[in-house]
């Protein structure tokens, strides 16, 4: 029987993760996951590619009114949650690999904040859904500032086999997924069509190609060598994608405004063959 193990939203593109007890369902995914950016001044996003001390940084919320900022060695900051009506004339414009993405600035208090933490001028934006953002390879879903897809989608037993090839194993947070199912087979998610668990129904899309961001510790911010990258490299490289294909990215197929829960049971429809 496959279960949620857990969930995971990451309000703050490439910062750290938020373990979840339940999580709602909504077009772009999970709530606030990635709803909010680390960019340049001119609105280039920023990931832990290249500042992996993205990862110190600690989002929360706070009594449902406030974003709160945490980093080591800092004073917790407070970005209020209340938000200007899309389109206001208060947005700009900011940039997500490809994407063209409408976003609002979280202020002056935020970007001082963050250059603190990372040594480097940054802003914090929020996405603006009054400009919808299609995910990649033209599948009919919708995304916030997540790489291209909402949803990502791994199994315990996959991370497991990994673990069980490297000589030190690793943390779920490397890999940085949504979900994290429980019964499967290693990379039975990869022949998943779709998975349903109550009201909610999400759709596999497209394996996840994985960077060096999975070389960084979350705990420290620092880059350790070239693990799991080297091992995965020798099992899972896709020819197709060109890439290290580990999880499966998703896309919200049904239950918008529905709920998910650590412990919900999952049924899971296979792909065809063919």
């Amino acid at each position: 029987m496959i279960s949620i193990a857990s969930l995971f939203v990451y309000p703050i593109k490439s910062c750290k993760g938020i373990a979840l007890d339940r999580a709602r369902v909504v077009a772009t995914g999970l709530q606030h996951d990635r709803e909010w950016m680390v960019v340049t001044p001119e609105g280039r996003f920023l990931t832990q590619r290249e500042h992996p001390r993205l990862a110190l940084i600690r989002p929360g919320f706070v009594d449902g009114t406030a974003l709160r900022l945490d980093a080591p060695d800092q004073v917790p900051l407070d970005v209020p949650l209340q938000r200007p009506s899309s389109g206001n004339g208060d947005t700009r414009e900011v940039t997500v690999w490809r994407s063209k993405c409408l976003a609002w600035d979280e202020g002056a208090a935020a970007a001082r904040w963050l250059t603190g933490v990372l040594g480097k001028d940054v802003r914090l934006v929020r996405f603006d859904p009054a400009r919808r953002r299609p995910v990649d390879d033209g599948f009919d879903g919708s995304a916030m500032f997540s790489d291209g897809f909402p949803v990502l989608v791994l199994s315990r037993a996959s991370l497991d086999d990994l673990n069980a090839r490297l000589t030190a194993p690793l943390p779920v947070n490397r890999f940085r997924p949504n979900v994290l199912l429980d019964g499967c087979e290693p990379y039975e998610e990869d022949r998943i069509a779709t998975i349903t668990a109550g009201a909610v129904r999400l759709r596999h899309v497209k394996a996840c190609t994985r960077c060096v961001i999975t070389t960084t510790n979350q705990a420290t911010g620092e880059v350790e060598g070239d693990e799991p990258l080297r091992t995965l490299k020798t099992y899972r490289w896709d020819r197709a994608l060109r890439g290290i294909a580990f999880a499966q990215n998703a896309i919200v197929e049904a239950g918008i405004g529905q709920e998910l829960a650590v412990g919900m049971t999952v049924e899971a429809e296979q792909r065809v063959s063919g």
